[in-house]
């Protein structure tokens, strides 16, 4: 039986209700955007009121709404899903975004437990509470996409700091657990992890300029991930579009986590 041809719908989340966490600016700002235009209405999750602020007002406040919320405080979430089911009636996205780092410490004697702890309550606390409540609004209609942004350290080590490393390897734990509970009340549970971004965050910590973003290493040739790359991975597993994938760790990375680039049959030490 041959697979019927079906055009991509032009408004791939008409209807839906989606809250991003960490959406005032970045990769969150772009979420919020592209949802929008694809037709979902989008509550602004962040600790940056002034520029969550703005980005509703830029959307417009018939498709966005702006509310305050530290992802490591419970409270906080709680109000964040609830504002958007009693706003909107239901919640069908839930995109565990918002994410911080340590400075680079690369000897772990100088590393601060406090700093650890508080990059993990962030990381990992705020996706685990992202995902608890809106498990709880989702069970009850039997759907619901949730999304966690992870990173090529949830998969690789060597990059990042201890803490970030191991609260991204957490995500995607976190990711596969909820996603075998949550299954069996069509709740699909992924995780999306990008690459290197030439943002304000990647240039602070790798402490690069524009020159010096242009020179990171990336596998695929020619080609520049940026923001609107990982918000449009997350349009496809918040649509209907991915409705059977679940459980899953999806790599925006040009292949980096899959090859070694200084050895091997395709070896790039010598370029």
């Amino acid at each position: 039986m041959a697979c019927p041809q079906l055009p991509l719908p032009a408004m791939r989340l008409e209807g839906k209700v989606a809250l991003i966490t960490g959406g005032a600016r970045g990769i969150g700002e772009c979420m919020a955007r592209l949802f929008c235009k694809h037709g979902a209405k989008v509550v602004i999750a962040d600790i940056q009121d002034e520029l969550g602020k703005a980005v509703q007002a830029d959307i417009g406040t018939e498709s966005a709404s702006y509310i305050h919320c530290d992802v490591s405080k419970e409270k906080d979430v709680e109000n964040a899903v609830n504002m958007a089911v009693s706003k909107y009636g239901k919640l069908d996205i839930m995109v565990n975004n918002a994410a911080t780092i340590d400075e680079a410490k690369p000897i772990i004697l100088d590393n601060d437990v406090a700093e650890f702890e508080r990059v993990v309550r962030v990381n990992l606390i705020g996706p685990f509470l992202g995902t608890k409540h809106a498990a709880r609004v989702m069970i009850p209609a039997r759907k619901g996409s949730i999304i966690s942004i992870g990173s090529v350290s949830s998969s690789v080590g060597g990059i990042a700091t201890h803490a970030y490393t191991s609260s991204k390897h957490g995500i995607v734990g976190l990711t596969k657990n909820a996603a075998a509970e949550l299954g069996k009340f069509s709740i699909r549970v992924n995780c999306l992890s990008p690459y290197f971004i030439s943002n304000v965050s990647g240039k602070w910590f790798f402490k690069l300029d524009d020159d010096g973003s242009s020179k990171v290493y990336s596998n695929l040739k020619g080609v520049a991930l940026t923001e609107e790359d990982v918000a449009q991975a997350a349009l496809y597993l918040a649509s209907d579009e991915s409705k059977y994938i679940s459980g899953h760790n999806l790599a925006v990375d040009g292949g980096f986590t899959t090859i070694n680039p200084i050895f091997g049959l395709f070896s790039q030490s010598s370029l």
